[in-house]
């Protein structure tokens, strides 16, 4: 079983191999919220990458998303080595 996302009421967290899937799955989250009226937080949003080079930033509607090593979901810190 492979994970592609982690959803909890407001909080989403998602999953791919490859920097190009991670943009297009952004891509396709901003475009089914804006369409019901939802906003993403881009100053929320952030990208964490494990085990891979990313070499074009993530973007939503053109604004670069913030790379970083450690995120907290749901009150547990994931870093960029795997670990909680």
């Amino acid at each position: 079983m492979q994970l592609e996302d982690v959803d909890f009421a407001d909080d989403l967290v998602l999953l791919s191999h490859t920097q190009q899937q991670m943009q297009e799955k952004m891509t396709n989250v901003a475009v089914a919220s804006a369409a019901i009226g939802l906003n993403i937080h881009k100053g929320r949003s952030k990208v964490l990458s494990y085990n891979t080079a990313c070499t074009n930033p993530i973007t939503i509607d053109g604004e670069d998303l913030e790379d970083v090593k450690t995120f907290t979901y749901l009150g547990s810190i994931i870093d960029e080595e795997g670990g909680s």
